[in-house]
């Protein structure tokens, strides 16, 4: 997909989505910033794609994407001395209705899932401008759509989804594109980050089979090959988008 020899940045890559992306990245050819706060989790995607694909650098930035945007972006030139791809993918959940609102939850979620990213891909503008590369970020169907007990969760999504359509716009005329991947519900272990044991996460994994068309839930690897797709010369005249990989949730109306 054309991403021979480009520099990407992979937030989140330490497990999930983010460790996929990273191996289809390098598949790809890409040389790898890996950015993550488990440095054990994170070193062992790094191994993953040494061992896969033995031509591809790689770097590990062990960061907080919350505090951490200029040393994340300095380590990446310090190492490759430019910028093509940043993918925006490190996030949390938050759950629970209004009325059970922790304000401290919501402005944590807020906090990672998007002021984090607009500070992180402001540090990167300028880079991304030199190469006229792209920026992805993987969003969500409940930017999209809206689904009731994960308010902080669904709203940051949304806002999310609105910064990369205004970016797109802002930054189309300097050759950089902004996309979005808006994934279904994928097979990941960030619900149990926030406590869902494994009796609820069943019941919601059922839930998310049934409210999915396509009669199943999704693969990080399919969120993975639409992230390389949008990074690549292959979506060279796509910007603004919100591509859902969803199984058809996003267009479904239950009866």
């Amino acid at each position: 997909m054309s991403l021979s020899d480009k520099v990407v940045i992979v937030t989140g890559a330490s497990s999930g989505i983010g460790a996929a992306i990273a191996q289809v990245m390098a598949r790809e050819g890409a040389h790898l910033s890996l950015v993550g706060r488990n440095v054990n989790n994170l070193e062992a995607t790094q191994a993953k794609v040494r061992q896969l694909y033995k031509g591809v650098q790689t770097l590990t930035v062990e960061a907080d994407v919350t505090k951490d945007a200029n040393a994340i972006i300095q380590q990446t030139l310090d190492k490759y001395g430019r910028i093509d791809v940043l993918v925006n993918n490190a996030g949390i959940l938050g759950n629970g209705p209004l009325i059970d609102l922790d304000m401290d939850e919501f402005d944590a979620v807020l906090n990672t899932n998007l002021r984090a990213v607009v500070v992180l891909t402001k540090a990167a503008v300028p880079h991304l401008i030199k190469t006229k590369g792209a920026v992805v970020n993987i969003s969500s169907c409940a930017g999209i759509r809206h689904f009731p007990g994960a308010l902080s969760y669904g709203i940051s999504k949304a806002a999310l989804d609105q910064f990369t359509k205004i970016v797109a716009l802002e930054l189309a005329p300097q050759g950089v594109r902004v996309n979005s991947v808006n994934p279904g519900f994928v097979v990941t272990n960030i619900h149990s980050r926030i406590g869902i044991v494994d009796e609820a996460y069943n019941a919601l994994h059922e839930r998310a089979i049934n409210s999915h068309p396509m009669g199943r839930v999704g693969d990080v690897f399919e969120v993975a090959e639409a992230a390389a797709f949008l990074a690549s010369s292959k979506a060279s005249f796509t910007t603004g988008a919100l591509l859902p990989v969803d199984g058809g949730k996003n267009n479904f109306t239950p009866r």
